[in-house]
């Protein structure tokens, strides 16, 4: 699902836990203290912690010697200069250092500290996918404008050779970028791929994608135009980005460990500086944070504050609810969503049972039609070696290897690739997302594989065999992904989050030439170009759409292009999408029509300075550090409004249960389409609940006016059986349409997603 480091998080949170249990030499080696985020220095234990300071103070003439004297006046038996990671002094002020938790309690009590956290770690969570959405090669565009427009992509590097980053045709990079091609050994940029920086916390010294995830997303916002681009011939076409002809400049913060909160916020801090126009970040953590403790939140504020927007992955934590990460209203926050292709590959049973069963499977392998023997798992496994082993299991370690080979095994849950079978029939855990496999292999529903069981049980010699994967026309797309996050925000249950949905399922883009396609280092396979599915990949999706509006309006706020793309979204409104704007926020991405919004809801620093004094946790101390202004002033607690008065593209509330709904939000748009027009508001509610617009409608005299209004909601009330209603709402001039959706839902649902918060 777009995540290389779920097994390699377990393997850190096991190997942490196992370093704080010892006592290491205060003679340990750097290579050693490297090892783990946590280590002992004389038998005390230090952790990495990030210290956050809010913006620049520009009267301080170097922050780096500010942060030298903070950590010089805590630090009892470390020097500076050992203690220190990294100073962040070029767009936002703070650093990361080695404190033992009496130095961080001292840290914490001085002025001038907004946050103090732990260096956690994160996790990183296309041919057809842009014509699904409209975005066709042939679609106007402002290919000058577009060649100074920079993306910056904070990931897992980039392979800087694949076709998809060639400079061929390319001038100059623009006049306005500031960074640097820092990329280490073996890499070189280009007038493409503009800029490159990595991060102390990577194993390997260089920019250059290892893992495959970051050209993957790179390509997808901004890769070039590439004819004839497969895997294995299989979703072949045209592999392109959402802007072809834009600069990349690539961040890379993880590698096959992970990716450290300390290199995310410095990839933030020199992107901002650097000058990049648009963030791409697929990168999460599994559970949301209070915005002073999560690095995306804090980096993607002082982004927004120099006119960058980012563009952030919901997660992959879904279907539960309440799963959504990325939940700061200044980020633009991405639903995973199919496409109108599938990709599948059909189990074809013995040619005397005749029977074809469709799995999901991202296959390239083909067995020329032959079948092959077919085999349960609990058949040829040793359960005296293995006596607790569930039946449907294919251990390596526990198979009768002399039994495997040359077979093709069913298994519940599979390891058949390492134990030698020639092919395996497993459960899939997801029903409408296909992986890269390793050798023949399919993935199958619970009631097929039980079919393929009682064939097996009955026939005296089961024969299998398993096709090559096809693409197949899906005329229900698009629909939210299964794994795709979902809502609502536990941070700020007034936001709604996810904000929009975008192709994120069966992507077909490059890919490292160094990686194992399926990811299993068995598998000696190596591509240009790869399928992969997850938020991470509909995540650059939006962040090519972004950069495809702002080249068409290099003027627009961040706000006002996350609001052109929210408001004229396709409505998703299929049955399947039961928990509906929990899922997929406004809709489903729509770039074409977002150039010609009409209205946007320009939501201004000073707006998101107001929400966050509306905030537990800030005070008017904090929130002056945050924005460099001392003269920023915060209501008393009682005077404190809700979040849902933020000037949001969508509407969201908490109310509470069996109690009649009573709920009004200010709003205010600006005229961006036609300057003498006049919209009118129009509900489209699917609940008991009355709304009302006032004004219900607008006249604008000119471009870049601005009108407020208001939308009252009464009547109904909420239930355990119904603990939530949505409705929309459509301004209309008779050419544009912008849409906001309404949502009202049960806080009692919220206070029981609580503990999830980190």
């Amino acid at each position: 699902m777009g995540n290389k480091y779920g097994d390699s998080l377990y393997f850190y949170n096991f190997f942490t836990i196992f370093i704080l249990t010892l006592s290491v030499s205060c003679k340990a080696s750097d290579e050693d203290r490297k090892a783990s985020e946590f280590f002992s220095v004389c038998n005390i234990i230090v952790q990495v912690y990030i210290v956050y300071m809010g913006a620049l103070q520009d009267k301080l003439s170097s922050q780096t010697s500010l942060h030298y004297s903070i950590l010089q006046s805590v630090l009892e038996g470390s020097s500076v200069s050992d203690s220190l990671v990294r100073s962040y002094n070029r767009s936002f002020s703070g650093f990361a250092a080695k404190l033992t938790e009496k130095e961080r309690l001292k840290l914490a009590g001085m002025d001038g500290i907004v946050s103090i956290f732990p260096n956690k770690l994160y996790k990183t969570q296309t041919t057809r996918s842009w014509d699904f959405m409209g975005l066709s090669e042939t679609i106007k565009r402002n290919p000058t404008v577009e060649s100074d427009t920079i993306i910056g992509v904070i990931d897992t590097g980039i392979w800087p050779e694949s076709e998809s980053f060639s400079d061929e045709g390319f001038g100059p990079p623009p006049k306005k970028w500031k960074g640097a091609c820092n990329g280490g050994k073996n890499f070189t940029c280009n007038k493409k791929v503009i800029g490159a920086r990595f991060y102390e916390t990577t194993i390997i010294e260089s920019s250059r994608d290892e893992e495959g995830h970051g050209s993957h997303t790179a390509s997808t916002a901004a890769g070039n135009i590439v004819k004839e681009a497969s895997f294995y011939d299989i979703a072949k076409g045209t592999a392109r980005g959402g802007v072809p002809s834009a600069r990349i400049a690539s961040y890379k913060v993880c590698d096959a460990s992970g990716c450290f909160g300390a290199s995310i916020l410095s990839a933030f801090d020199d992107a901002i500086a650097d000058g990049v126009d648009i963030i791409t970040i697929s990168i999460g953590q599994d559970a949301p944070s209070y915005f002073y403790n999560d690095v995306t939140a804090i980096g993607a504020f002082h982004a927004m504050e120099k006119g960058i927007l980012t563009v952030h992955s919901a997660g992959n934590g879904g279907p539960a609810l309440g799963t959504v990460a990325s939940v700061a209203p200044w980020l633009m926050t991405v639903a995973a969503s199919t496409t109108d292709r599938r990709i599948i590959d059909k189990i074809v049973l013995d040619k005397g049972n005749g029977t074809t069963i469709i799995g999901k499977a991202v296959n390239s392998f083909t067995l020329n039609g032959t079948t092959f023997p077919l085999v349960d798992a609990s058949n040829v496994s040793d359960f005296k070696k293995c006596p607790d082993l569930d039946p449907g299991t294919c251990d390596i370690n526990c198979m009768h290897s002399g039994l495997v080979k040359g077979k093709i095994m069913l298994c519940e849950i599979s390891d058949a690739f390492a134990a030698g079978a020639l092919g395996s029939i497993s459960i899939g855990e997801l029903d409408d997302t296909s992986f890269v496999v390793p050798f023949p292999a399919s993935n199958v529903n619970e009631k097929d594989y039980n079919t393929i069981l009682s064939y097996l049980n009955s026939s005296k010699n089961p024969q299998a065999t398993i096709l090559k994967s096809e693409a197949l026309k899906d005329s229900t797309a698009p629909l939210v992904a299964s794994f795709s996050s979902r809502g609502p925000n536990l941070v700020v249950p007034d936001i709604m989050k996810p904000d929009i949905s975008a192709p994120g399922v069966d992507i077909l883009a490059a890919y490292s030439y160094e990686a194992s396609p399926s990811e299993n280092a068995d598998d000696k396979r190596r591509v240009k170009y790869n399928i992969v599915s997850g938020t991470s990949m509909s995540c650059p999706h939006v962040a090519g759409a972004a950069a495809y509006v702002k080249t068409f309006h290099p003027d627009w706020s961040p706000s006002a292009i996350k609001s052109s793309l929210m408001t004229t979204a396709w409505l998703m409104n299929n049955t399947k999408n039961s928990n509906k704007e929990y899922d997929y926020g406004s809709g489903h991405i729509n770039p074409t029509q977002a150039i010609h919004p009409g209205l946007v809801y320009e939501t201004l620093e000073g707006d998101y300075i107001k929400f966050l004094c509306s905030l537990i946790g800030y005070d008017e101390k904090k929130v002056r550090l945050i924005s460099g202004d001392n003269s920023t002033t915060c209501p008393k607690i009682p005077e404190r409004k809700s979040g849902k008065d933020l000037n949001y593209p969508s509407m969201t509330a908490t109310v509470a249960i069996n109690k009649p709904i009573q709920v009004s939000f200010h709003r205010r748009v600006k005229n961006v389409g036609i300057a003498n027009s006049t919209y009118k508001a129009q509900i489209f509610s699917r609940s008991l609940t009355n709304i009302k617009v006032v004004p219900e409608v607008l006249s604008f005299k000119s471009l870049n006016e601005e009108l407020s209004f208001d939308v009252i909601v009464n009547g109904g009330s909420l239930t355990k059986k119904i603990p939530m209603v949505s409705a929309s709402l459509v301004w209309s001039d008779g050419t544009h349409s912008v849409r906001s959706p309404i949502v009202l839902h049960n806080s009692n649902s919220i206070e029981s997603f609580e503990a999830k918060l980190d």
